[in-house]
């Protein structure tokens, strides 16, 4: 039977992608280079690499990897960059080769990066100064036998490459020492794989492209096994659901998240670079004031994020030039990651002129899912409808698919899914089915149209009083309160009630209240879901993407409690 979203799809989009239009990323990628030579495909920092330049570069750094350290089909490279233009000069180096790349979190502890890099038994890691000390702590107890660094500036001309490697390590001291004998410098690299000729490798969709970790906030990090056809099987849904707005060759896109999550990896680098577009790359988000400068110098028809950067930017000094500057480009906001609150929603249209368009996936599903159509004139609450070539249905825990209008599990099948875990077949087997399904263990609920609202993840239902309450909503409703700037939302023990709600708070209006959150919550929730404990925190922990980390809140309650 047709799934019923079809009937609502834009006039634009397919039913079904062409899974087999690409063999592998890196049949994809020399198509752009070889179209969009003298295009720019990144920028940072003021600072341009064409499609050409991207072409030359990860060819040689392909070749030092392949030619001169003796690295072969299926090895695996640990990448430990921020968003600079030496990140896409590595990964299609390395995947030009036919190496697997393991994305790696730069700001990783030393127990993270080494069971990051045991388990995944990489050979050899291509990372930041800034971070090469974290490094020297685990490498011993790895299979890492080449290790490649690299300095913020590298990649930009002389002698402003020399002048911000100068003053990050010596003037702002934001290198700490670090010792890693026979380590290889990013450029000597690059001038060492100018010299040999690569040996090409056929790739095909059976190839492994990323060992992708999960974040790991709930037990151990797994390998998510992404294959070159997961990835481009993606790329290509992605592309026919924005074909109808976006123009190929001349798009300009701020990718703030960082490119080693599977996020910005497929929604920006991957998919803009299909696209002949320009990625224009900032590497510290976090600092607002200098992202917000750099918004002004740019004019930009595409960005992506997550709830909580958008938040961040509204809430800017100086955001509005951004808006008088970039008046009539932008094309597109993309947000996922998280849920989106309709309170941010709702500004950002009113101050830029376009919708936040929501979307929804995960690492196991490469990740995009689901999308509202880009043409939305308002932001719905919801994540949108299945893209090309996805199956979704909402079931039960018998695993029954539900009807429209019942909450579920949210599953999924289509040529983005997994291959599985790393190393990790029981895990493997307790979320993805022999027919390809994957339980996401996420609650979603879908409509007679095919268009699915997320409720929550099921691991942070709060059951009250038997009554189920989902962090999500009440997250929302709180964030409709003028004095709240961000929330989080846990469930605690409860003598009585087995668990009741407890908000974490940011204020945006100094006075605010316990008493006046806790009545505004009133006015607006069941009484089961109103909480029963506010604290105002100056700030909230979260995921390097910016999505706030309950399960981290829920730790620091239970050991404040303990500690009492």
């Amino acid at each position: 039977m047709e799934p019923i979203w079809l009937k609502y799809y834009p006039a634009s989009v397919p039913a079904e992608i062409d899974i087999f239009r690409f063999a592998s990323l890196k049949d994809m990628l020399e198509r752009s280079c070889a179209r969009y030579p003298k295009r720019p495909a990144f920028t940072n920092m003021g600072v341009a690499l064409t499609y050409g330049e991207l072409d030359r570069l990860s060819r040689n750094f392909g070749a030092c990897l392949q030619q001169v350290i003796g690295l072969r089909r299926g090895d695996r490279v640990a990448i430990m960059l921020p968003n600079l233009l030496q990140y896409p000069v590595a990964l299609f180096g390395a995947l030009r080769v036919g190496l697997v790349v393991v994305n790696v979190n730069p700001l990783y502890t030393a127990r993270e990066l080494q069971h990051q890099l045991a388990d995944s038994g990489a050979v050899a890691i291509v990372v930041l100064e800034n971070f090469a000390h974290t490094l020297q702590k685990v490498v011993a107890t790895t299979a890492v036998r080449h290790i490649i660094t690299t300095q913020v500036g590298d990649l930009f001309p002389p002698p402003r490459r020399w002048l911000v490697n100068f003053a990050i390590k010596r003037v702002k001291r934001m290198v700490p020492r670090w010792q890693l004998p026979g380590a290889i410098a990013f450029n000597d690299a690059l001038k060492s794989g100018a010299r040999q000729t690569p040996t090409d490798v056929a790739l095909t969709h059976e190839d492994i492209a990323f060992l992708q970790y999960t974040g790991g906030t709930t037990g151990v990090a797994k390998g998510t096994i992404l294959t070159h056809g997961n990835m481009v099987a993606n790329v290509e849904q992605t592309s026919a659901w924005i074909s109808g707005t976006l123009k190929e060759g001349i798009e300009v896109v701020i990718t703030p998240l960082p490119l080693y999550h599977i996020f910005a990896l497929t929604a920006n680098l991957l998919t803009f670079v299909k696209w002949g577009a320009n990625n224009v790359l900032i590497t510290n988000p976090r600092d607002i004031p200098r992202f917000v400068h750099e918004l002004r110098q740019i004019r930009f028809t595409a960005i992506t994020g997550v709830n909580t950067l958008f938040n961040m930017l509204l809430n800017a000094p100086g955001f509005d030039e951004v808006r008088k500057a970039n008046a009539g480009a932008l094309k597109v906001a993309v947000a996922g990651g998280m849920a989106v609150q309709r309170t941010v929603a709702e500004r950002w249209q009113q101050m830029m002129g376009v919708p936040l368009i929501e979307g929804y996936g995960l690492t196991e599903a490469a990740p995009i899912v689901c999308a509202n159509p880009l043409e939305a004139k308002a932001f719905s609450g919801k994540i949108g409808m299945p893209l090309p070539s996805t199956r979704v249905a909402i079931r039960n825990e018998a695993e029954r698919e539900l009807p429209p209008g019942e909450v579920g599990e949210i599953c999924v099948q289509g040529p983005q899914v997994m291959r599985g875990y790393w190393n990790m077949p029981e895990e493997t087997a307790r979320v993805l089915g022999p027919d390809g399904w994957l339980r996401t263990g996420d609650m979603g609920v879908m409509d007679d149209h095919g268009s699915i609202q997320f409720i929550d993840r099921r691991k942070d239902m709060i059951v009250v009083s038997g009554f189920k309450v989902y962090p999500t909503e009440i997250e929302d409703v709180v964030m409709m309160h003028p004095g709240v700037k961000e929330v989080g939302v846990v469930g605690v023990p409860d003598e009585k009630s087995g668990e009741v709600v407890k908000l974490y708070l940011v204020k945006k209006d100094p006075g605010l209240t316990a008493e006046a959150v806790m009545a505004h919550c009133k006015a607006n929730l069941t009484a089961y879901k109103v909480p029963k404990h506010v604290e105002f925190r100056d700030n909230l922990p979260k995921s390097p993407i910016g999505k706030i980390l309950r399960r981290e809140l829920q730790m620091e309650h239970a050991a404040s409690a303990g500690a009492d």
